[in-house]
């Protein structure tokens, strides 16, 4: 095993994503032998980004991106006031700081602001994500002002403003306007939907990458709202269920990154959303993992190791390195036995893989839950048969 020589230092920024699922109704079989109540399901909201993207582009991702400094602005305190305000606005007590690896460069988990009175990272990356969500898709995720205390039930999005096409690009160009919008509806974000769910920070692939430490929320809905892609980072849209988007990546109609390959699989461990919906609030106050994958080039592939596996490292040398070996995938499975890792067969690109899977053995942490480990292989150019099996 080696290492590669070091690399120049990579910019960091800091985002927030959504994971949004809805309620779903699955039909019966018309041949159903006798009559059965409709199963209940959930299906997941992912964006297709543009071709023309920097950063993943053509791929099938969570509404999200980086935060701004308006996501933090003071100006928001007065639009959650009277009823609601720091430090925690509501949303019940602060989970447990965390010791994780790595500490980033300029990008420190829990920095407070320079202005002692911005918002905390709880609430500013929450604002980011439906501020996103709104950019991309169109959708508001939206609560009257009131002194109401927010309910545990899945949420609602509001309908789409007028002239919501004015709107979005007036946040685009300036995401302070984002508070205009929500004042003028006399509404705060729904910060209370929004559950802790992962934090994903972007592995060292190449020099000059572009490379974010990404908070993972959980937003659960009684149903899909309307979804309007933006046309400009994102071209197309579709509610998935789990399995659905993993027969579409079989299949290649879709494209997914890592992460949100793992969380698609992850969240495959719920049958409904209330089930879905009910674990998010039950782990509440466990607070996230904080991960950043160490990719290892194989002979024919890459493996995406994440914290527990056996191979893992948490050494601060490789925030700017890879490992490599002139080993076979195959043979780097098989020495091993306890795996949390994440691999792709037959390439070094994410965009080109033929084979993509998931290994774990490992037990997770604070209450909550990893994928099983599942095999997918996509169809391939020779006309072999794709299959999908998992454990």
């Amino acid at each position: 095993m080696s290492v590669p020589v070091r690399a120049g230092p990579s910019s960091w920024r800091r985002a927030a994503t959504l994971v949004l699922a809805a309620g779903w109704t699955r039909p019966v079989p018309a041949a159903a032998s006798r009559p059965q109540p409709p199963a209940e399901g959930f299906r997941v909201l992912l964006l297709q980004r543009s071709a023309s993207q920097g950063f993943l582009p053509g791929a099938q991702v969570f509404p999200g991106g980086v935060l701004e400094a308006a996501d933090r602005s003071t100006d928001w305190l007065r639009l959650f006031a009277p009823h609601h305000g720091p430090p925690r606005f509501g949303l019940g007590r602060a989970p447990p700081q965390r010791a994780a690896f790595p500490v980033l460069p300029n990008v420190r988990p829990g920095a407070v602001d320079e202005d002692a009175a911005a918002l905390p990272d709880d609430i500013a990356f929450r604002i980011c994500a439906i501020r996103e969500t709104f950019e991309e898709a169109g959708v508001l995720l939206l609560r009257p002002r009131d002194p109401r205390p927010p309910n545990q039930a899945p949420g609602c999005a509001l309908a789409p403003p007028p002239a919501l096409a004015d709107w979005r690009a007036r946040v685009r160009r300036d995401p302070r306007h984002f508070l205009s919008l929500c004042a003028q509806l006399d509404c705060t974000p729904d910060i209370w939907a929004l559950h802790d769910w992962s934090v994903w920070i972007t592995p060292f692939s190449r020099p000059g990458g572009r490379r974010f430490e990404t908070t993972f929320f959980l937003c659960c809905l009684n149903e899909p709202p309307p979804v309007f892609p933006d046309l400009v980072e994102v071209v197309d849209c579709q509610w998935s269920s789990p399995s659905e988007a993993i027969e579409r990546l079989i299949s290649k109609e879709i494209l997914l990154a890592p992460p949100q390959f793992y969380e698609i699989r992850r969240l495959g461990n719920f049958a409904s959303l209330s089930d879905l919906h009910k674990f998010s609030l039950d782990r509440e106050s466990e607070g996230t993992e904080r991960w950043m994958p160490i990719i290892l080039l194989t002979a024919d592939g890459m493996i995406h190791l994440l914290p527990g596996d056996e191979m893992y490292l948490e050494d601060a040398n490789f925030l700017e390195n890879c490992m490599s070996t002139e080993k076979k995938t195959e043979e780097i499975m098989n020495e091993g036995k306890k795996f949390h890792r994440i691999v792709l067969y037959n390439s070094h690109n994410y965009g080109d893989y033929t084979d993509y899977s998931i290994h774990v053995t490992v037990l997770p942490k604070y209450k909550h839950v990893y994928p099983k480990s599942c095999v997918v292989v996509s169809k391939r150019a020779d006309g072999g048969t794709s299959r999908w099996s998992s454990g």
